[in-house]
């Protein structure tokens, strides 16, 4: 299925903004059975609302389930929920405050202030939007509206995220850059990997170490103990956007890789996204690479005929430690090179058991 055919989805930070245009409608008019969102790129949606309970004279709440489209992720079908307190003023003030289930920042180094709750500036404009459209369409300018934006279970989906590592405490974050989700978009992970990096540098951390997955950064927090957590960054197949993303800290100036063999002669081969799609142009190389190094017509014949790159590394190691050492060189000089040179950069390949098969400094 192409990318043009899936279905979009919409964010927890839209999900928010619908939830709390329904509460502020029904204090004026009957509860509606779903509301018109704009979205922060121009495009509307009607976004279907799954309840609005009055909770007193004052006090509304409304229920939004969240849809990611074709692109589910940890959030998708999560009950969303706003609780909109109204109040007279002498002018229009818009309050906006996480409830249970919305985490709170705990470091420095993310969009918001230590303390705040984890609701994005994209999603907070998109709440605003809906209030100051609600306001304008009953022409009233003189309420304070309290907004508490909460996630019935959003501790338990936040345990399936890495807002632990961030600082991000209680809960899930309520994000969107746009409103839209788009399906095989990676804006959410290389914006997971920008924000893990801030993290770090806010925490004065110099050295990252980069992984592709929850496996490779377990064996590599096995191997830098001294290390804080935060210093452990998963890139998975974002090779290039995550050293942009380091990049945008000066004050990170060493990345150390720790991967396995599969990802490893992606990253020697120079993909910029080291995707699962191009395995067979990996083990084409990879066998042309065995017999110019090893001089084995048997192993460019194994290789050739092996189902994977890990299943070509079952051949590779440990009988030709000089062809993974070249693997190894080049994943060196590739991010070295993508980094502008700005970077210092080790690399570590790891075998099955997660026993360090190559490691550049030994050179």
């Amino acid at each position: 299925m192409s990318s043009k055919t899936l279905k979009k989805g919409f964010t927890t930070g839209a999900a928010a903004a619908a939830a709390v245009k329904a509460a502020l409608l029904s204090f004026f008019s009957k509860a509606p059975k779903s509301v018109e969102i704009h979205f922060l790129t121009g495009e509307k949606k009607q976004i279907e609302i799954q309840s609005v309970k009055k909770i007193s004279e004052n006090r509304i709440e409304a229920f939004v389930i969240k849809d990611a489209g074709d692109d589910p992720d940890i959030t998708h079908k999560a009950q969303i929920g706003a609780m909109v307190t109204l109040s007279d003023s002498n002018k229009v003030v818009i309050n906006i405050f996480g409830g249970k289930g919305v985490g709170t920042i705990t470091k420095p180094g993310l969009e918001l202030p230590v303390g705040e709750s984890a609701i994005n500036p994209g999603p907070r404009k998109m709440i605003q939007n809906s209030v100051e459209e609600v306001f304008t369409l009953f022409n009233i300018q003189n309420k304070q509206v309290d907004i508490e934006i909460f996630v019935p279970k959003g501790e338990e989906l936040a345990k399936k995220t890495l807002n632990a590592r961030l600082g991000i405490m209680g809960g899930i974050s309520i994000l969107g850059t746009t409103g839209i989700v788009t399906p095989m978009s990676h804006d959410a992970y290389i914006a997971t990997i920008k924000s893990g990096i801030s993290v770090a540098a806010a925490k004065g951390t110099n050295t990252l170490v980069f992984t592709t997955g929850r496996r490779s950064e377990r064996f590599a927090m096995e191997k830098f103990k001294d290390f804080d957590e935060e210093a452990f960054i998963q890139t998975g197949d974002f090779f290039k956007a995550s050293l942009d993303m380091a990049l945008l800290q000066p004050e990170i100036h060493t990345i150390i890789y720790t991967v396995f063999f599969g990802k490893a002669v992606k990253m020697a081969l120079g993909f910029e996204h080291t995707h699962a799609s191009k395995a067979e142009l990996t083990l084409k190389k990879l066998s042309k690479w065995a017999v110019e190094i090893t001089g084995s017509r048997e192993l460019e014949n194994l290789i050739a005929g092996a189902n994977t790159a890990r299943h070509a590394f079952s051949f590779v190691s440990p009988e030709y430690p000089e062809l993974i050492s070249y693997v190894g060189e080049r994943i060196k000089e590739t991010a070295i090179r993508f980094s502008g040179n700005k970077l210092e950069v080790r690399v570590m390949i790891l075998n099955f058991d997660g026993d360090i098969a190559f490691d550049s400094t030994e050179e």
